[in-house]
């Protein structure tokens, strides 16, 4: 069983930033990705970053004013998105890629956390 659960969500204003982290848990043999994806109402779903070892890439949307590190001790993956936009308004899912002691390597999805960017 993993579990994937993330904090940092809430309203911030235009301009503002927020720090989002997840955390996973369970019977973790590795962790290979992490990443976020997000999504608005009435969109699709976005893959906002990803970083595997040490590369990350991150969608044109947030490039250059986002960062995505891991703390693989913590088994735990973080995005920094600074100069929100009202269009990064969004439900934040994180995701990873997790081999796990008795099973094969699958994908684990977070419950997602709400972001808001308004005045």
């Amino acid at each position: 069983q993993v579990q994937l659960v993330e904090s940092g969500g809430g309203l911030v204003q235009p301009g503002g930033s927020l720090g989002l982290a997840c955390v996973a848990s369970g019977n973790i043999f590795n962790i290979f990705a992490m990443g976020w994806y997000r999504q608005a109402p009435g969109k699709q779903r976005e893959q906002v970053a990803i970083i595997s070892d040490s590369t990350t890439n991150y969608a044109d949307s947030v490039k250059g004013r986002s960062t995505i590190s891991r703390n693989d001790a913590k088994n735990t993956v973080y995005l920094q998105v600074n100069t929100l936009k009202p269009e990064d308004t969004a439900v934040y899912y994180c995701y990873a890629d997790i081999r796990t002691i008795s099973g094969p390597t699958a994908r684990y999805w977070g419950q997602g956390t709400q972001v808001t960017v308004s005045s």
